[in-house]
């Protein structure tokens, strides 16, 4: 007589699956943990800074539901004054930490409710994804596996706590394209559009403590009304979401930074649920992407636009571009005649507590991606202390560090014209269409490195020019390139003496770039 086996269950609240740290301890926690053990986690400690960027939304969303900061009806002085409240106790009220989890359904593999899924692709999609098609790095489908023991034929299981991390990355950076088909109404469909937070960047408040990264991460109310009780996070609503709905208006704070994932998604469980064997990834929704601002994105404006596409994200996410480069943005206060707009996160930090806001720091997360199916590698960066530095604060340190990132910028696209032109003038030839010159590659990225050392140097001597600054980091660049060009070839060292020149001519005039 066989034995039944016992049905499969992991919860995200009570079950391990956070990797946290505190000093040099690490450790795995569910949700529930995370805020009732908060106060003695130093950080958070995900390896995939996707999981982790989608994670701080999902905890600054569940932090605003602890502790009221998600009533609208808060004035903004009594908004500040209830988060102080909350950053002076330093810890989460066990009650109200219980109260919330024990209120809603948090199992990965509860029938009809999963977390963050869809029961229904069971029946909806013809067939499933595929494991090695949901763990980013797998090849999928017929696609060769170069570098992976993994393949079509070899599908091994992922624990489930790794599973949950990467069904956040799926939901937040999910691709575009052609997907698994999803039939409704007699209609199948098999296209999907991308993530939210798809090739972005993200900026998130870092503080000594998980409580006040957390609650210096919660972003406040902006618009101009909402009901009480208005707003829901997907676990939060009252049935799992219809993908023939009209759009849901992006209330805050649980809407807006959990209730926007364009990808549905159903975990396979193995036996009593300690691992996932398969998933089903599909279509969310067909409805046109809804127009929202992201708090911890930075954005630019196209002033010569006047719908509401002028407003795109500043930075595609590029893992070979370095955080400071982006200062002058994070630092600069809201211009209504700029185009730059710095996250909206860091309009609520200089109400912080002097001795929380002068050690906050800035963790950057990105995702360098296309805009449809390729992912090319995430990255993480973590910045000094440096609200001392916003314009709010010191207004001539923010203006400096400006000055600074916008001739470092301005060096860099004359490098690259002066380069272009001492290769034509010393080959005789032309590159390819739309192509760089390789010179033109190789300058840049000897040059970038030497202009982060100028960067900090300058900041510490107010009264150096910044642009000749830049300018000797570019030449000794241009010139470490070419050198075995120019030991050569006469024609090689003529060229890059005038472009060396021309670097040196460029209006000095500070513009920002495109």
């Amino acid at each position: 007589m066989s034995s039944i086996s016992p049905p499969a269950t992991f919860s995200a609240a009570d079950n391990p699956w956070i990797d946290v740290r505190t000093g040099p301890h690490y450790d795995q926690v569910g949700l529930r943990t995370l805020f009732l053990d908060a106060h003695r986690i130093d950080d958070l400690a995900l390896p995939h800074p996707p999981a982790a960027s989608a994670l701080l939304r999902i905890a600054a969303s569940i932090t605003a539901r602890i502790t009221g900061l998600d009533d609208p009806e808060l004035t903004a002085s009594q908004w500040n004054a209830l988060r102080r409240r909350c950053l002076a106790t330093g810890r989460f009220d066990p009650d109200a930490v219980h109260a919330y989890f024990d209120q809603h359904a948090w199992d990965v593999f509860d029938p009809a409710r999963p977390w963050l899924q869809d029961p229904a692709l069971r029946t909806q999609c013809p067939h499933s994804t595929g494991i090695n098609v949901f763990v980013p790095g797998r090849p999928g489908g017929n696609n060769l596996a170069w570098f992976s023991p993994h393949s079509h034929h070899t599908a091994e299981p992922v624990p489930t706590a790794e599973a949950l991390q990467i069904l956040l990355i799926h939901h937040y950076y999910g691709r575009s394209g052609k997907g698994t088909p999803r039939t409704i109404g007699g209609a199948t469909i098999g296209k999907q559009s991308s993530g939210p937070l798809r090739s972005s960047i993200s900026f998130h408040p870092l503080g000594r403590t998980l409580p006040e990264t957390l609650l210096a991460g919660v972003p406040a109310f902006t618009g101009d009304e909402q009901a009480p009780g208005a707003d829901a996070c997907p676990w939060e609503e009252p049935a799992p979401p219809d993908p023939q709905a009209q759009l849901i208006p992006q209330t805050w704070p649980g809407r807006q930074l959990t209730g926007l994932s364009r990808h549905a998604i159903l975990l396979v469980p193995g036996q009593g649920g300690a691992t996932v064997t398969d998933a089903y990834i599909t279509w969310a929704t067909q409805v046109p992407r809804p127009i929202t601002t992201d708090p911890y994105l930075a954005y630019r404006f196209i002033p010569e636009r006047k719908d509401v596409a002028r407003r795109r994200t500043l930075h595609r996410a590029d893992a070979s571009r370095a955080w400071w480069r982006d200062l002058e943005t994070l630092l600069l206060a809201p211009d209504e005649h700029g185009t730059h707009r710095r996250p909206a996160i860091f309009d609520t930090l200089n109400d912080l507590p002097e001795p929380v806001r002068r050690s906050l720091r800035i963790r950057v997360h990105g995702f360098d991606q296309d805009g449809k199916v390729i992912d090319r590698q995430w990255y993480t960066a973590l910045t000094p202390p440096l609200l001392n530095w916003t314009q709010e604060h010191d207004p001539v340190k923010a203006q400096r560090i400006a000055e600074c990132c916008q001739e470092a910028e301005q060096t860099a696209q004359q490098l690259a014209i002066v380069t272009k032109a001492a290769w034509k003038a010393a080959t005789g030839g032309s590159p390819a269409k739309n192509k760089q010159p390789l010179w033109t590659g190789k300058a840049l990225t000897r040059y970038w490195p030497k202009a982060e050392t100028v960067f900090w140097r300058l900041l510490d001597e107010p009264g150096t020019g910044a642009p000749t600054a830049f300018a000797d980091a570019a030449a000794a660049a241009l010139r470490e390139v070419t050198e075995a060009a120019r030991i050569r070839h006469t024609s090689a060292a003529r060229a890059v003496a005038h472009a060396v020149r021309d670097l040196y001519r460029r209006p000095s005039a500070p513009r920002k770039a495109a």
